[in-house]
């Protein structure tokens, strides 16, 4: 199986049909993985379908194969792509990586001067931000909108980021800001990613050691700049 196999298009009102489908897969997902995500309704999947603002994958065959939709935070200034999922039979087909820049192109031509963001532990979606031009960041560079924040209070390690004050917690937040001109860096972190695994793994671990402290002696800052001196080697 393979890419050739998927059609990837941009959601149409037609599709709300595969509302229900998708967010039992998003939790099951979820659930899988042993992670929170803000959880949606059937009914708010279906109006981002109907507002233009998801991104659907289907097999040639007319099965879902996947979905991601675009959230705005802070009046437009900040987009993030948001419940990426691909059908358990579908995966490692490279779908997930088609649906990221279906639905970041999208974020573009809607939100031209948008920050785009997203929090992630997994490795997979880091490679695929990182080829998209996302750097990863510290938590004080992402929107502060409260109501994004909410979503996570759904997550098993929603306690951690509460302990933290929303300064840092289990996921790497990463950022694409059209504004600057360090998307030629993002694309080389991607490929050190590729290159170093084990590296990003090793980082994980250290920064999962050190963010569950009570209180901590270094920030993350300090994570950061360990998870660049671990790529650089």
């Amino acid at each position: 199986m393979d890419i050739n196999e998927f059609i990837v298009q941009v959601a149409l009102p037609e599709h709300r049909v595969f509302a229900e489908q998708i967010v039992t897969e998003m939790a099951e997902s979820a659930k899988a993985r042993g992670t929170g995500i803000a959880k949606r309704s059937p009914d708010y999947v279906a109006n981002k379908m109907q507002e233009g603002k998801a991104v659907i994958a289907f097999h040639k065959d007319g099965r879902w194969a996947g979905f991601c939709y675009i959230e705005t935070w802070s009046h437009g200034q900040f987009v993030a792509n948001s419940g990426l999922i691909v059908s358990p039979e579908f995966r490692k087909a490279g779908l997930a990586h088609a649906i990221k820049e279906k639905v970041f192109e999208l974020s573009r031509a809607l939100y031209p001067k948008a920050k785009i963001f997203g929090l992630t532990t997994g490795l997979a979606v880091m490679k695929i931000n990182s080829d998209l031009g996302y750097e990863p960041v510290t938590y004080s560079e992402l929107t502060q909108d409260e109501e994004f924040w909410k979503g996570c209070q759904s997550c098993v390690n929603f306690e951690i980021l509460k302990m933290k004050e929303r300064k840092n917690c289990m996921c790497t937040a990463m950022l694409y800001d059209p504004a600057t001109q360090k998307h030629d860096a993002a694309k080389k972190f991607a490929e050190e990613l590729q290159k170093k695994p084990k590296l990003y793994e090793r980082f994980m671990r250290i920064k999962q050691r050190l963010v569950v402290k009570p209180k901590p002696k270094s920030g993350l800052k300090v994570l950061m700049f360990l998870f660049t001196l671990l790529f650089n080697k």
